[in-house]
């Protein structure tokens, strides 16, 4: 079984992985007391950045906002800013994610410093220095995982090998079947497991599949890394091993649906009692595959129905020996970080470098914290004492004040929709009313009694805590369902909406510039943190998301008319999405990011609202030679100021949700509003006719 998807995956967001980006003045914190870790300019009334909330100096003014927003707003920083050789993106998440990452070391620092030390800093202190321990490692070598090779060598049946499918998740390798554990969509009361298709090694089915010469180019390289990694581990055979691997892994790819398909909730809603699985999915042993984990599971839901039956077959007619060699190689990879630093090192040559185009890995230390900071880790004993240290409770208050005026703002737009009915606007008004707003951090901390960590065994504290999580979630299985849980630290730079609890939650560290600054200008604070408040808000009435009612329950609560109008919107900007064109001959994927991009610019049509209702009918004041609306739209920009390795963007084309960040940066494209702010006309490279204007919510 795949790790549970309950305390880890989250329903839609901004996700780091899609859209995160630093601000080039962000300050990094050292290790300092709690007393003196506010941002330097906030007791003294002072924004963070600039004189009111922006950094001007990153604009390219020499740019006309109308032919390219993005470089209008962040141009001069993206020109001369240099690629760390760490790093494959940069922006603003990102200069966030590194504050957050030196105030995590902090803690830890701290810790490590106290005597007798117990409860959860000790286990954190623990970690971290079994972590460290880099000598420890390097001797050691192969030797921490070597019985999980040599136990994947001797399986002699079919019935072994998914043994080893349903372990997956504690032996950290991969299954081309997978199951964890969510929500059922028709009660959110209850959990429920979920079976769907995985088990691939690169970012997504088109690195397999697709004749062009660089993804020819990159299966050669996949093949000549997976040899060397089985030849440095001492097995034999490795280069054919490493031919019939990649052809497993192309024939899993080739019976896997594309995301955009992956996406539709109504194709992956199937639920199915157990005792009816061996006949709808016939020729694998579910028993052996649940018994690995210890679910129950009375009823489940299967996300990809053909594609689960296409890989059993795979199961059954591919050689065991292809199997057992591609289990090897994945527990390799999946494990190299806690190895040898050498052997780290050797993946790091494949999947840093040339998949990602990272120069170099990050610090030891860097990965350690990362390693540390998940929600099935030990994030939530770390983010405890963040809180304590970094996030004022009236940063709290002033959020929930912007969530509500958000709420308004979204309550006045639907009723003045124009393309739905009062049927359904009384559905997605109760919806609206319904959603459940979490700010910092949860009001139940997890628990960690029973967790045993030690300082001199990496791998054995790894898998003392995947087996820890994965106890809870089988003693949760047929319990109702925990609405107090979070699916992400509060030191985690980001957001999330969960439509099954109908919920939107803002972990502590993304509420800082330039998102949220208590000092700043209004318009910036709308701009920044109102329009991913907007986003979130907007993911309970994207394409997806609006297929589930106010209590979480995925049934269509739309007339047909209304919901073909919102499928018309939705297709146009699916398709204003797909013609951009970061790299030559690759596009944005309009319909797999369609979720973020309705968030995005529905999200910036609410916070806009809610800005020009705060001023209770006054202009804005001019500042520094904006007016307010050019604030707006510039705060907006620069949240998404980024700049990329040619093959991060590649992987975020072909492996995320989110348009890359240049491309998130031009939403205003769509909104009156920014054209009369920055004088747009037609000729212009955004221009868009009124009626190509895209207004959803």
């Amino acid at each position: 079984m795949k790790h549970s998807l309950l305390a880890c995956a989250v329903a839609s967001g901004l996700l780091l992985a899609g859209c995160s980006q630093p601000t080039e003045t962000a300050q990094t914190d050292t290790a300092k007391p709690a007393t003196e870790q506010a941002a330097p300019d906030a007791q003294k009334g002072r924004p963070e950045l600039g004189s009111f909330g922006v950094d001007l100096t990153a604009r390219n003014e020499a740019v006309k906002p109308g032919d390219d927003f993005f470089m209008y707003a962040s141009g001069t920083w993206y020109d001369n800013y240099v690629m760390p050789a760490d790093k494959t993106r940069y922006g603003a998440f990102t200069g966030l994610a590194e504050r957050s990452e030196e105030r995590v070391k902090a803690i830890i620092d701290d810790l490590s410093k106290a005597e007798n030390l117990s409860g959860e800093a000790k286990l954190i202190a623990d970690f971290y220095n079994a972590y460290m321990d880099t000598d420890a490692l390097e001797e050691k070598g192969f030797a921490p995982i070597q019985d999980m090779l040599d136990g994947f060598a001797a399986i002699e049946t079919t019935k072994g090998l998914t043994k080893a499918f349903g372990n997956a998740w504690l032996t950290g390798t991969q299954s081309p079947i997978w199951g964890g554990m969510w929500y059922n969509r028709l009660d959110p009361n209850e959990y429920q497991l979920s079976v769907g298709v995985g088990g691939l090694g690169l970012p997504d089915r088109d690195y397999y599949l697709s004749d062009e010469t660089r993804f020819v180019d990159l299966r050669n390289a996949y093949q000549a890394h997976i040899a060397k990694m089985l030849d440095m581990a001492g097995v034999e055979g490795a280069e054919e091993k490493a031919q019939r691997i990649l052809a497993l892994e192309t024939r899993i790819a080739e019976v896997q649906w594309p995301r955009e398909k992956r996406r539709n909730r109504d194709l992956t809603l199937n639920q199915i009692e157990r005792d009816q699985l061996n006949e709808a999915y016939p020729g694998f042993d579910w028993d052996a595959f649940f018994a690995s984990s210890g679910f129950k599971v009375p009823a489940l839901n299967v996300t990809q129905p053909e594609p689960v039956n296409d890989v059993i077959a795979l199961i059954n007619e591919q050689p065991l020996d292809d199997w057992k060699a591609y289990l090897q190689f994945h527990a390799i990879a999946g494990n190299a970080d806690l190895l040898a630093e050498s052997i780290y090192l050797a993946d790091f040559e494949f999947f840093g470098k040339v998949l990602s185009g990272q120069q170099e890995p990050k610090a030891r230390w860097k990965r350690a914290v990362a390693q540390m900071s998940g929600t099935e880790s030990l994030g939530f004993a770390i983010g405890k004492v963040y809180v304590e240290r970094y996030f004022p409770e009236s940063s709290k208050q002033q959020m929930s004040e912007l969530v509500e005026n958000l709420r308004t703002a979204l309550g006045e737009r639907i009723e003045n929709l124009d393309w739905m009915s009062e049927d359904t606007k009384k559905n997605a008004q109760e919806k609206l009313a319904s959603f459940r707003p979490k700010i910092g951090y949860p009001d139940e901390w997890e628990s960690f009694d029973g967790l045993t960590i030690s300082a001199d065994d990496l791998m054995a504290n790894v898998h003392n805590i995947r087996r820890f999580f994965q106890a809870k979630d089988v003693a949760r299985e047929l319990e109702p369902t925990d609405r107090e849980r979070w699916g992400m630290t509060p030191q985690r730079v980001n957001a999330y909406y969960n439509s099954s609890f109908n919920e939107i939650v803002f972990p502590a560290a993304i509420l800082q510039p330039p998102f949220f600054d208590p000092n700043a200008d209004p318009a910036v604070n709308y701009g920044g943190i109102g329009a991913v408040i907007g986003h979130e808000m907007g993911h309970g009435f994207d394409d997806q998301g609006s297929k589930s009612d106010a209590n979480g329950i995925q049934r269509n609560w739309w007339t047909d008319a209304d919901r073909a109008a919102f499928e018309a919107k939705a297709d146009k900007l699916a398709a204003q999405y797909s013609a951009y064109e970061p790299i030559e001959g690759q596009f944005v994927n309009g319909r797999n990011s369609l979720g973020e991009n309705i968030g995005d610019v529905g999200g910036l049509a609410m916070a806009y609202h809610a800005y020009k209702l705060s001023l209770n009918g006054k202009e804005a004041p001019v500042i520094d030679g904006l007016t307010g609306d050019q604030r707006f739209f510039l705060a907006w920009a620069q949240v998404w100021k980024e700049k990329r390795t040619e093959q991060s963007m590649l992987n975020q084309l072909k492996g995320g949700t989110h348009a890359p960040g240049r491309y998130r940066a031009l939403a205003p494209r769509n909104h009156d509003a920014w054209y009369e702010a920055f004088n747009v006309q037609p000729g212009d490279a955004l221009y868009l006719a009124p009626e190509e204007r895209v207004r959803i919510w």
